[in-house]
């Protein structure tokens, strides 16, 4: 240990320990922009710089480690007037839009503001002018609102290991941009959204619907359906300031009712399908020689990625839709025919965690078709727009139930939105398959957590399946080049673009908090644990909609409708 004073408190620090981090051990908040946890400090914006005695300069407590006997001081006035300073200068060279723009009020910058005080403007000088990158269908880049803090480039090289965007140029002239600034559709991004979950401005932000979804509700000749994932539930409420991992799924229903669409469907509806279909499909693969491992197909940033990647890879993906896009195929066929309704009248909305989402439903996967599952799709944080345009106070909302028969599930769908979540849920359902018999333990503690890379092995009738779970695809190289050199010893590989999974989703609240991931998880795996039905063979929903209209998992026609096939765009 380490003995050091902080604002003339007595500190005990593990060795090795940063001065920010030993502050905060204390209760002392030091302000940070470059700053992320768990990642090597770089000290670049130096807002975090504090005093040290004995030392000329100021120190950045996020990059240098305590000292025995280090006196420190946090908050005295050469600290704060360099600290107003660097804000001072960001804000200059800042477009002043903040009423207009999409992070007013959940800013870092804005709020470093406030903090020092910002009045007047005492700097005036030339400022950064650039387009927007508006190309892709997920995401929106605005370089003149990057502060250069560097979070989103270490986010996407460093946790990701994607590289589609880095510094270039130099002194005023530096940016943070694509290669050869082209526009991101064209870039290696998979969209996955990290980089706008540690933005602090809103240089980098979703591509908003919103308009579209509002234009369809309007539009009388359109029956508007929306859908919601499960990881959205557990996550809405940090919007109003409730308690991490809050369930708000009876609220949101009831929010979703009064913006006006006609039916409010559940998402872990087509979660159990794809399960349904999932784990017959790697039983026919093991059987019959199929290609293996075989990977999960619900991450559409993982599917971008091996497409353009990794197409060599391309044999071993599950063919079926990913559960958002199974719904929307039930509704414009099943539910139509049912409904008596004319496909081309539906109009789908799709409430994910997710930014990717928006370019997947946009993808066209099959030339044959003519129309798109999903219409629409909107983050979670495009839905507490809505509800905040629309005069709803979520707070006072009365409990309401998704419409049926597309929104009856299990627990095993629920628990999709984490990381391991669709392996655990396909076990339950293939070991029945396989075995006639229920896993005496559904809970499948092995794939659960935070780990980069998870595995475990199965007995089923003598047949030993291994699997894995990868976490965060900055995580699946290595799997990758086994499976490519044919020394995988898998049978069965989840494959999860963002680190925890949809929990922790591109499209989610921002905010900086430690423990939200672990605490959205637990609130995901809590439903499951209380839901009377927890393997999706058992949802009596799904199995009228086999036999009403499917025949059986992996039939003819559920390939027709719920599977897809993938290209080589290297």
């Amino acid at each position: 240990m380490v003995q050091l004073t902080i604002n003339n408190i007595k500190v005990n620090a593990e060795a090795g320990m940063t001065i920010l981090d030993a502050a905060k051990s204390v209760g002392i908040s030091i302000p940070t922009l470059c700053h992320l946890k768990n990642l090597f400090p770089s000290g670049a914006c130096r807002i975090c710089s504090v005093e040290v005695e004995g030392m000329r300069g100021l120190i950045p407590s996020c990059a240098y480690p305590v000292n025995e006997g280090m006196v420190v001081e946090t908050n005295t006035p050469r600290v704060r007037s360099a600290r107003k300073t660097i804000v001072e200068l960001l804000v200059e060279n800042h477009p002043q839009d903040c009423l207009i723009c999409v992070r007013n009020k959940n800013c870092e910058l804005q709020n470093l503001s406030e903090q020092y005080g910002l009045r007047e403007h005492r700097y005036s000088g030339e400022s950064k002018e650039h387009a927007i990158d508006v190309s892709s269908a997920s995401m929106e880049r605005d370089p003149a609102k990057c502060i250069l803090c560097g979070r989103c480039v270490r986010v996407c090289h460093e946790v990701q290991h994607i590289g589609a965007i880095d510094f270039t140029n130099r002194g005023f002239n530096t940016i943070v941009t694509t290669p050869y600034n082209k526009g991101l559709n064209i870039s290696d991004c998979i969209l996955c959204g990290q980089c706008i979950l540690v933005c602090p401005t809103a240089a980098l932000r979703e591509k908003s619907a919103l308009k579209d979804v509002a234009n369809a509700l309007k539009n009388k000749n359109k029956y508007t359906i929306v859908q919601v994932a499960p990881a959205v539930r557990a996550t809405l409420g940090e919007e109003y300031n409730m308690p991490l991992g809050t369930d708000v799924t009876g609220q949101m229903v009831t929010g979703l009712r009064r913006l006006g669409f006609k039916k409010v469907f559940d998402t872990n509806f087509s979660a159990d399908l794809t399960i349904m279909e999932e784990a017959t499909e790697l039983i026919h693969r093991i059987q019959n020689g199929g290609s293996l491992p075989m990977f999960t197909s619900c991450c559409p940033g993982w599917v971008k990625y091996a497409e353009h990647n990794r197409p060599e890879i391309l044999p071993h993906i599950s063919t079926c839709k990913s559960p958002h896009e199974m719904e929307g195929a039930v509704l414009k066929t099943y539910y139509a025919k049912k409904m008596g309704l004319k496909p081309e009248d539906i109009y789908v909305v799709s409430v994910m965690p997710c930014t990717v989402k928006k370019y997947e439903s946009a993808r066209g996967e099959l030339a044959e078709q003519t129309m798109a599952d999903v219409d629409a799709v909107i983050t979670t944080r495009e839905l507490v727009r809505f509800f905040k345009m629309a005069g709803i106070d979520f707070d006072d909302l009365p409990q309401d139930s998704f419409d049926n028969p597309l929104g009856e599930s299990t627990g095993a769908a629920a628990i999709f939105g984490t990381s391991g979540g669709v392996m655990e849920a396909a076990l339950r359902t293939a070991y029945f398959k396989i075995s006639g018999k229920e896993l005496d333990n559904l809970d499948l503690e092995a794939v659960r957590g935070l780990d980069n890379v998870k595995e475990a092995s199965i007995d089923i009738n003598g047949l030993t399946v291994n699997i894995a779970v990868v976490n965060g695809i900055g995580n699946v190289g290595p799997i990758l080049d086994d499976v490519a050199a044919g020394k995988s010893k898998y049978h069965f590989i989840e494959v999860m673009t963002c680190p925890g999974r949809c929990i922790n989703g591109g499209g989610q609240p921002i905010h900086q908090k430690q423990d939200k991931v672990v605490k959205r998880m637990k609130a995901l795996y809590q439903i499951d644990a209380n839901m009377k039905l927890r393997k999706s063979h058992d949802n009596e929903s799904v199995k009228t909609l086999y036999k009403e209209f499917f025949i059986e998992p992996n039939s003819h026609k559920a390939h027709e409708i719920l599977h897809t096939e993938y290209f080589d765009r290297k």
